[in-house]
């Protein structure tokens, strides 16, 4: 995905007409933590737009950071598969909230976090794309609330908009779009960013009126020359004022909907921002105001939430999740990583995968369950500590992790949003 903060820096000015898009993995934070053995955080796949006059410097520059280009394509190729003339498709988005790319293509991997394009055999009575980048709809802040406490980590916040004018609908899972005012280093308007929906169908005031979000402001150092740079759509965001006009497009994605079952079990795993679709599985399967709304679902299974978070102060909607735990504590299940407070066995930080590792054994029996449905939702890199620590418990009965995980992908049952 295209990561326009870290790594943008060479494809500002674009000379010419020929442009190519190169997509790499494993670029890190900064050129001297990777000088390093252990990389202090690697991405996903980025797509960084090239001008032909600048391939060469642009290679150098990439495996200076510690990147591997995995393909280079012509910009006007990637154009007529995403049926648009604008940066390949592509938002600002790593580290950005939560958002989502725009591209309709999924990567190689099968890591996809594309929501325009769902997967066959998704739900076809989910509502998709009613308002589109050419004609958003007008939404109203309502309300914009700090997340983290006192002495915590950033800044994130709860956003609430009134959709009441329009025809938005959702459901829990989806995402939306939210297009920055200005325009871009080139000149051009700034493009949609997509943030997961972290409110229920009904809304938080479950009036059908509003729409939340949950967004991080990015900031970050610039890896070449140590500016402090600021997302744009997250710092726009973070600091709109309640009555301020935006504009929102969307619904988009199938790959994170809830099962209609109610008996079903949910495990979701989720750092940070990742936290928004969870929010709206546990409102809609456990808040009382959301079960009077549904009478045809009455959640009965059982859900399990491990968090991973840097700081006390970061557990965002702490408040509602031991609530939860509190009423519900036959069907919820609460847990914590909280990398800066506590240590794994091995005396480092404990992070989601350690958790995942201490739990391995009773997550991969429910995993095995028919009705359990697994959720991962934030950084992409925490996949290869769960996958490895449930490839453990998987082989204790002879059974290949991988090949399994396929079966579950296949089966709809394993739903991934990382970023």
């Amino acid at each position: 995905m295209y990561n326009q903060g870290a790594v943008e820096g060479a494809a500002n000015t674009e000379s010419g007409s020929r442009v190519f898009v190169y997509e790499v993995v494993g670029l890190r934070q900064s050129e001297e933590t990777a000088q390093i053995n252990y990389p202090i955080r690697k991405s996903g796949s980025v797509f960084i737009r090239v001008p032909y006059n600048r391939m060469n410097q642009e290679m150098r520059r990439i495996t200076r950071l510690g990147g591997t280009i995995v393909s280079i394509q012509p910009m006007s190729s990637l154009q007529a598969i995403n049926g648009t003339s604008t940066s390949a498709g592509f938002a600002n988005n790593k580290g950005d909230g939560n958002a989502t790319p725009v591209s309709t293509t999924s990567d190689k991997k099968g890591n996809t976090m594309t929501q325009a394009q769902p997967k066959k055999g998704a739900k076809a009575n989910v509502p998709v794309n009613i308002y589109r980048p050419n004609n958003p709809y007008i939404g109203k802040c309502i309300s914009n609330e700090p997340l983290v406490g006192e002495n915590g980590i950033g800044i994130v916040q709860h956003l609430k908009f009134d959709v009441s004018a329009g025809d938005l609908k959702y459901v829990e899972g989806q995402s939306i779009g939210i297009i920055p005012p200005g325009v871009d280093k080139n000149g051009k308007p700034e493009k949609l960013r997509l943030y997961s929906i972290a409110s229920t169908r009904h809304g938080d005031d479950v009036d059908d009126k509003t729409v939340s979000l949950c967004v991080r402001q990015l900031e970050y150092k610039h890896p070449e020359s140590g500016e402090t740079v600021y997302g744009v759509c997250s710092t726009y965001l973070c600091h709109l004022e309640p009555g301020a006009d935006v504009k929102i497009t969307g619904p988009v994605g199938k790959e994170m909907l809830l099962p209609d079952d109610p008996d079903a079990k949910i495990i979701m795993m989720g750092t940070g921002t990742g936290i928004a679709p969870m929010r709206t599985y546990l409102w809609r399967m456990f808040k009382d105001a959301e079960r009077a709304a549904n009478p045809e679902y009455q959640f009965k299974g059982f859900a399990w939430l491990i968090f991973g978070v840097p700081t006390t102060p970061n557990i965002l909607y702490k408040e509602e999740l031991e609530e939860i735990q509190q009423k519900y504590p036959d069907n919820f299940r609460l847990t914590y990583a909280i990398s800066r407070e506590q240590k794994n066995p091995q005396g480092g930080r404990m992070y989601i995968q350690d958790r995942v590792a201490e739990h391995a054994d009773e997550l991969w029996q429910l995993i095995k369950d028919e009705k359990t449905h697994t959720y991962i939702c934030g950084l992409r890199g925490m996949e290869g500590g769960i996958d490895e620590a449930l490839s453990a418990a998987a082989a204790k009965e002879g059974v290949n992790w991988s090949d399994y995980q396929k079966q579950l992908k296949k089966a709809h049952r394993w739903h991934v949003e990382t970023y």
